[in-house]
């Protein structure tokens, strides 16, 4: 068996397939394709991804893109554990019940607060305009409080019942983008907080792992901010 895993750890969803393989004790081979060298505009890599984003997958020949799309053909192929996306049929609905919402339900507003807050300053040396981040920041909030009440609520435990799963990871890994732009969820969502660190506990160490270039931004960020 040869999987390969394309992938840029300051990328959301190749951080949740990154830590879901190594979970599921699956053999990959790393394929790291540096975001900010712009190494996903290159010819080679637009014959692995005609999209020319990250993350993607070679399984023995056959190409996939989309997160999603790889988690559910991974569990079909039976190289992720039946637990993290279960083969219940009921159980199974739960959990594509929350990948359906995610990217446009908390995804897209977790990330555009982060572009706009983090990377365009970065990017292009300028600040947002107060009033356009303002706005972002709003529809943040309120994913965010809709993932607290909606998903986390009514005493369960976790996002598709009481069991961790897929949904979970998925989650976790979008909340830590805002993060590095300043705005912790776990600072004001108290379910989203306990919830977190249940998350983090069961996919250490690899969730560490997986996280070390946000940890590592985070840890700069806080030093700068005890200097002033």
């Amino acid at each position: 068996m040869s999987l390969k895993l394309y992938y840029d750890l300051m990328s959301q969803p190749s951080r949740a397939l990154y830590i879901l393989l190594k979970t599921s004790k699956c053999n990959f081979e790393k394929k790291a394709i540096d975001l900010r060298k712009g190494e996903h505009y290159s010819e080679e890599y637009r014959a692995i991804n005609r999209f020319q984003l990250v993350p993607a997958i070679d399984h023995n020949g056959f190409i996939l893109t989309e997160s999603v799309a790889i988690i559910k053909y991974l569990a079909r192929e039976n190289l992720i554990l039946e637990s993290l996306y279960p083969k219940d049929s009921k159980l199974q609905a739960r959990v594509d019940e929350y990948l359906e919402w995610q990217h446009i339900g908390l995804r897209l507003h977790c990330a555009m607060y982060f572009r706009l807050k983090y990377i365009d300053p970065i990017l292009f040396g300028r600040n947002p305009d107060p009033k356009t981040l303002e706005e972002y920041f709003k529809r943040m909030e309120t994913a965010l409080e809709t993932f607290e009440t909606k998903w986390l609520g009514d005493g369960k435990e976790f996002v598709a019942g009481n069991s961790i799963t897929v949904a979970d990871l998925l989650a976790a890994c979008e909340l830590e983008q805002p993060k590095m732009a300043g705005y912790n969820p776990a600072d004001k969502f108290s379910n989203i907080s306990k919830w977190w660190k249940k998350v983090r506990e069961y996919f250490n160490p690899h969730y560490d792992e997986a996280h070390v270039i946000v940890n590592k931004i985070l840890d700069k960020q806080a030093k700068m901010k005890a200097k002033i």
